[in-house]
């Protein structure tokens, strides 16, 4: 009864390390042979006597716990929780524990490198070539901007940090805004309005969306700057994507990037402009960062199932 489900489908790719402190501690471990997304019954027929698992963004709903009746931990590599009934874990006495702190330089980079992408109109370029077209972009420098960041835990202070270390002046907007921080390394906290009406960049990292509804819709976008720069690393539908390929078609000087999607794979009509960068969900990976994300979700594993013993 020391089975632990491994669902991640990439996990251990970057080195075996977490594989074997699973082993070393004496489980057994049940990979997912897929490829991609356990479904929930995926989840279920794997899982059926597991007493752990190492878990990606599968559902973790009533229905899946009620099968996996000796499952007693849920160790998420990544932050998100919003695939998992958090009220029936706690029901059922599931423990769910996050990696908070391995994602965070690896988003916060990717972020910058968006920026920079869309502002010197890299992508663009380097199709164009690809098909014999040679014309020469005139782009922007980062330096100098002012860059938004809307939701500032872990995430959204380094990417400020690392914002500002590029000569940017950053705003941030968080309801629980850890303003004594942002007084002591010199950036405003300011309303959401003012963040989204006078960023030159704005990046989102927010846990997700209110009521399930989208957080950018087009009235937001409408009121940003017909040259900024909008980047969604956080979840998916936090920008609401029709309004956002509606706004991007008709302002061909507005920029987004999505590395998030409410539906994923994603294979939506933003694919066809030229605009907006769109990237799988790899804000977490970059090797470093993966494999300590790894590490810490085995580590938080093994130490709560050593402490129901």
């Amino acid at each position: 009864m020391n089975k632990i489900l491994i669902s991640p489908s990439s996990f251990g790719e970057c080195g075996s390390e977490p594989l074997d402190l699973l082993k070393n501690a004496g489980f057994e471990v049940v990979p997912n042979p897929y490829g991609r997304k356990l479904t929930e019954n995926e989840t279920i027929s794997l899982g059926s006597d597991i007493i752990g698992a190492v878990a990606g963004v599968e559902t973790y709903n009533s229905a899946v716990f009620d099968k996996l009746k000796n499952l007693k931990c849920i160790s998420r590599v990544g932050v998100g929780i919003d695939s998992i009934d958090l009220a029936y874990a706690k029901e059922k006495g599931v423990e769910i524990c996050i990696t908070p702190n391995g994602p965070t330089q690896a988003v916060a980079e990717l972020s910058i490198t968006l920026a920079l992408n869309l502002m010197r109109r890299i992508s663009v370029s380097d199709r164009r070539i690809r098909n014999g077209v040679w014309k020469k972009e005139t782009g922007n420098l980062i330096n100098g901007k002012t860059v938004g960041i809307i939701g500032f835990g872990r995430i959204g202070k380094k990417t400020a940090s690392l914002y500002k270390a590029l000569g940017c002046s950053v705003i941030a907007y968080d309801k629980y805004a850890d303003s004594a921080w942002m007084e002591s390394n010199d950036m405003g906290n300011v309303s959401f309005e003012t963040v989204i009406r006078t960023a030159d960049i704005i990046s989102i990292h927010v846990p997700g969306m209110e009521n399930g509804k989208p957080l950018i819709d087009a009235a937001e976008l409408s009121q940003m700057k017909h040259g900024c720069i909008i980047i969604n690393l956080s979840r998916g539908g936090v920008i609401n994507e029709q309004a956002l390929f509606v706004h991007l078609k008709e302002y061909p000087e507005f920029f987004a990037a999505l590395d998030v999607f409410l539906d994923e794979p994603y294979k939506g009509e933003l694919a066809e402009l030229d605009n907006i960068l769109l990237t799988p969900h790899i804000g977490s990976y970059a090797k470093e960062a993966k494999l300590a994300m790894e590490i810490d979700a085995v580590n938080n594993l093994i130490n709560i199932i050593g402490k129901l013993k």
